[in-house]
């Protein structure tokens, strides 16, 4: 092979990792002697997509591979596997529009991206793969679920613990004295009253203290889907699958009882190596605050409102209250005036999403219910309104509105005319609300008067505790997570429902696995898809699935209709990928999690902070709890990988339309032979002043456009005065004007890097135009390719790279044209790993021809050729500089300083025309864990019969920097004239005689004797006189 034929380079070396397994991970009875320590990088898995990946997907995984490979080289038994989360809505989608079962969409999708994983050469260990669809993978999620069911929390010793013990504290004592997670609604009850419930009232009552629980439940249902959505998968306002509308409804569903961990999730992202950007993502979601529970009385009911403030202080200058539309007594307190007001309010809430209603700042919008709650200090009434501002979700769903403290609540009262009083002493609130927590004294407050903020928060809880309408409370912003998704592609609850509650099928039974159904829609009458299984029941004699027509609720009962989330199969699998052998007996091993511990390296886009994330967080922590695994936190060190920006390109449309005005007395509906519009697609350097109206009021100065315009105008007049002439006075007359111009998309896949588009291409890619003239660039109409001598050109825009875009790159026709390792090094060399940036593909042939390169330094012409001489001191400089550069970006995870660093070594390599393998050897091994194709194919030409994959990392070695040599700038009167390079080891004296024997200094004396030489070692030497 005398060039680098990267095709025949890549298509070998991916072969032989494949069948040589060079990548599997050893499990801990496979050290042997080695006994290399593990470390384990894992990416976030893929959901596997129709359209396959582009090449914004692979780059977080081309700098967790950079590092996986570079452990290697360090010694490290590294564990980096690959999976999929093949559980999700689109296959679903694809599903209910062909029929196709969402099995075999998501088995032909994962083999296209298995293909093109392939094809970028990632270092993944397959044998362990997951996918979340398989029943063997998801009996272990069904698995945890069940355990989670049979747990609550006890908040004293913060930790889960079997609801069998909890049951015992009821027999003895009741639940008085109990201090857990559990629902707000709960009643207490003494141990006399737990014996005399029945069995049922029993399980309905631990249903409120169970980590995982069926309640009713405030949730985003779409109709469209036909299925809830979890705020992460709603944008503005609608499905971020489809764009349909989102409503809050209430229904009945699984959640989880992650509120109970909100504690521990925030306590423990202080020992995480997590981007301070994250965490405070979760820190903020989570909403840890300390203030007061208040209750406040409804004026002529009998029901109080709750608030929790975390401004007690402020309870004097409450003028209002607030309840979220979805309140519970929002329907029972509305005065009969206000009914239909507030209905329709509530409608309209009900059509955006918490997320969407928090985001909204400006908008002010509410209703007054007619009705009013009690001051509990001053017993003066206070109007009770209804504002989506506030959640029902969130706290009690209501607040105490303090307009003089609050901007929000400010600005609602100005809007609707509602009494400011300013509680705080000597401050200004006639243009904003004081919202500080310092520098201010309380006024106007009874017993708080001139008392400072903090003293006055105190005084203020003890005064709501001592006279019983309210208590000292730490909230959390963070809410139990539905866990009921109305689908079929999802993973079956493994419950039976005896008397409508809940029963977990035996953990030897499982997997549960999803039944065939007809379509995979929701039924006629509302229920989910697998109310369309016609075999979906439970027999507690068989253990066995059978007919739904057998069920007699004695020994078989009906299933859980609903599938569980997205984020279930995702919450644990990086547990999974630990265990080899033991699939079928446990969800992982004892000696594979003691081994394995946790991801010492997760590499995610920051958009699951507060989704994976988090869930995955929790459990964790339960699992632990439990005794199942020893690591309290699944990631240990996270980088957040930025995003790959596509480069959209637009072309410029205007519209000649037709248009009659009628004759009197002519009705519309006589006219049905109106032209078609003409359509004009505009080359990019002409679309600015193209426009033919308005073609006198500007000057072109472009011959050919300005015929071009003139003959479009005289064509669409020909059009009119052909059918004005044709249909004289039988009706109106036809006239033609403009449309505005606007923009469309074009394919990138159409556009060359000169923005050059290819005309018939795009007519079949948008066949609404393959009518349409096209203005070339010269300003003549195009005719064809083979008569037309000028080029349209496109604009561009960088958006974010997505299929509805059309400026989506295939990875593939990137590896075609430069090759896998060209796309590695041009994806990590574009930015900071972190950050958003550009795709340019005009940008690869210079990676291309680093790479090239690279190959030439190892060849002699067509041959390879390494020599054994020693290097010269400037080449392993060059070396080391480099070893010392790339081990400390790669470790910053700065990769693409890493490649400027390796281009910058390679032509100084060139320049010192070096082919010594003292240097090059190291250099391959440097370069292999960011091109390993072409190193692989070099380390074998240098003799090696082993993967290049595990040879020792280069050792930086300080003395190859250590200069024994310095050039001088040799300056006379104080101007440098040259350079000389002398010995560090030269004293002072012998520093002037060189200096004055050089023939360059007998040259600038000219004869003179200098007055004087001034020599400083290490730093100049100056001739004076």
């Amino acid at each position: 092979m005398s060039g680098y034929h990267f095709r025949e380079i890549e298509a070998k070396w991916q072969k032989y990792w494949a069948e040589q397994k060079t990548f599997k991970a050893k499990q801990p009875e496979e050290s042997g002697e080695e006994n290399n320590p593990p470390f384990y990088v894992l990416d976030m898995f893929p959901y596997p997509s129709g359209a396959g990946l582009h090449v914004g997907h692979p780059l977080g995984y081309i700098a967790s591979d950079i590092y996986a490979r570079y452990k290697r080289h360090k010694g490290f038994n590294v564990l980096h596997p690959q999976g999929y989360d093949s559980f999700g809505l689109p296959a679903e989608q694809y599903a209910i529009q062909t029929g196709q079962h969402p099995a075999k969409t998501t088995r032909d999708n994962i083999k296209r991206y298995r293909e093109q994983l392939d094809r970028i050469g990632f270092s993944f260990d397959w044998d362990r793969e997951v996918r979340t669809s398989n029943p063997e993978y998801y009996k272990w999620t069904q698995w945890i679920f069940i355990q989670l069911f049979e747990c609550y929390y006890d908040l004293d010793e913060q930790q889960a613990k079997p609801v069998s013990e909890l049951s015992a504290i009821f027999e003895k004592e009741g639940n008085i004295n109990v201090i857990v997670a559990c629902d707000e609604d709960t009643e207490t009850f003494s141990a006399e009253d737990w014996k005399a419930f029945s069995d049922d009232q029993k399980e309905q009552i631990l249903l409120k203290y169970r980590l995982t629980y069926l309640a009713e439940t405030e949730v985003n249902w779409c109709p469209a889907l036909g299925t809830v959505l979890a705020n992460d998968e709603i944008v503005n306002g609608v499905s971020e699958r489809g764009g349909h509308p989102v409503v809050r409804k209430k229904m009945k569903q699984w959640s989880m009882r992650i509120s109970a961990y909100a504690e521990r999730l925030l306590s423990g992202l202080e020992d995480l190596e997590w981007t301070e950007s994250i965490k405070e993502a979760q820190r903020n979601w989570i909403g840890k605050s300390v203030g007061a529970s208040v209750k406040f009385k409804v004026q002529n009911y009998e029901e109080v409102i709750e608030v929790f403030t975390t401004r007690p202080d402020t309870i004097f200058g409450v003028s209002f209250m607030t309840l979220a539309p979805e309140h519970e007594l929002v329907k029972k307190i509305t005065t009969e005036e206000q009914k239909e007001a507030v209905e329709a309010y509530i409608a309209e809430t009900a059509k955006r999403s918490e997320r969407d209603r928090l985001a909204d700042v400006k908008t002010i919008s509410g209703v007054f219910t007619g009705a009013y709650a009690e001051h509990p200090f001053t017993k003066a009434p206070v109007p009770i309104w209804i504002g989506d501002y506030v959640l029902a979700s969130y706290g009690t769903g209501a607040v105490m509105a303090v307009p003089c403290g609050d901007q929000r609540d400010y600005d609602f009262a100005k809007h609707f005319n509602i009494p400011i009083p300013n509680i705080f002493k000597d401050i200004d609130i006639s243009e904003q609300a004081f919202s500080e927590k310092e520098g201010a004294v309380i006024a106007n407050s009874d017993f708080l008067n001139d008392l400072p903020i903090k003293k006055a928060i105190k005084r203020a809880i003890h005064e709501i505790e001592g006279q019983g309408f309210g208590a000292s409370k730490t909230n959390y912003r963070l809410r139990d997570a539905v866990f009921s998704r109305q689908r079929y592609w999802g993973e079956p609850f493994p419950v039976y429902y005896v008397n409508g509650l809940p029963k977990m099928i035996e953990e030897k039974h499982l997997p549960l696995n999803l039944p065939e159904v007809e379509k995979y829609l929701p039924t006629e009458s509302g229920e989910p898809p697998l109310g369309r299984a016609e075999v979906w029941a439970w027999d507690t004699n068989s253990n066995t699935v059978v007919d739904n027509e057998k069920i007699d609720h004695k020994t078989i009962f009906p299933l859980e209709l609903n599938t569980m989330p997205g984020w279930a199969g995702s919450s644990w699998y990086m547990f999974r990928y630990m265990e080899t052998e033991k699939r079928d007996e446990v969800f992982a091993s004892k000696n594979a999690l003691d081994y394995w511990q946790n991801v010492n390296l997760y590499v995610g886009g920051s958009e699951h902070a507060t989704g994976h994330l988090l869930y995955s967080r929790f459990w964790t922590k339960f699992l632990k709890d439990r005794g199942f695994i020893n690591v309290d936190e699944p990631f240990q060190k996270m980088i957040n990988q930025g995003m790959i920006l596509g480069e959209s390109a637009f072309v410029s449309v205007q519209k000649i339309v037709f248009s009659v005005d009628l004759n009197e007395n002519k009705d519309k509906t006589e006219i049905k032979d109106i032209p078609e519009p003409i359509t004009f697609v505009i080359s990019n350097n002409l679309a600015e002043n193209f426009n033919i109206d308005k073609f006198e009021d500007f000057s072109i100065n472009n011959e050919s456009l300005e015929n071009t315009i003139q003959e479009i105008r005289l064509k669409a007049q020909q059009i009119c005065d052909k059918q004005n002439s044709t249909h004289i006075n039988k009706r109106g007359k036809l006239k033609y004007a403009s449309l505005p111009k606007y923009k469309t998309y074009a394919d990138v896949n159409l556009v060359n890097t000169s923005n050059e588009m290819d005309i018939e291409g795009f007519k079949k890619f948008r066949p609404e135009f393959k009518n349409a003239e096209f203005i070339l660039d010269n300003g003549k109409v195009y005719s064809s390719k083979e008569q037309s001598d000028g080029k349209f050109l496109v604009s561009r825009e960088v958006e974010k790279m997505s299929k509805s875009k059309y400026n989506v790159v295939n990875p593939d026709d990137v590896c075609d044209e430069y090759g896998a390792d060209a796309l590695r090094l041009f994806e990590m060399f574009l930015g900071p790993i972190d950050q958003a940036k550009p795709w340019n593909t005009a940008g690869l042939s210079g990676v291309y021809g680093f790479l090239k390169k690279f190959w030439k330094l190892y060849h002699q012409g067509a041959d390879f050729f390494v020599s054994e001489n020693e290097p010269s001191k400037e080449a392993f400089k060059v070396l080391h500089q480099t070893i010392k550069k790339v081990n400390e970006d790669i470790e910053a995870f700065s990769f693409n300083t890493s490649v400027s660093a390796f281009m910058i070594c390679v032509n100084e390599l060139q320049q010192l025309k070096c082919n010594d393998r003292a240097v090059l050897e190291p250099l391959c091994i440097l370069l292999s864990p960011f091109a390993p194709h072409i190193c692989e194919e070099i380390w074998e030409k240098l003799g090696h019969s082993e993967s290049v994959e595990y040879a020792p990392y280069p050792v930086f070695e300080e003395k190859y920097l250590v200069e024994d040599t310095k050039t001088y700038p040799i300056s006379f009167n104080g101007k440098t004239r040259f350079t000389l390079d002398l010995s560090l080891d030269l004293s002072k004296d012998e520093i002037e005689k060189a200096v004055m024997e050089d023939e360059r200094t007998q040259k600038q004396l000219d004869g003179r004797t200098p007055k004087k030489v001034i020599v400083v070692p290490g730093k100049i030497v100056n001739i004076v006189g």
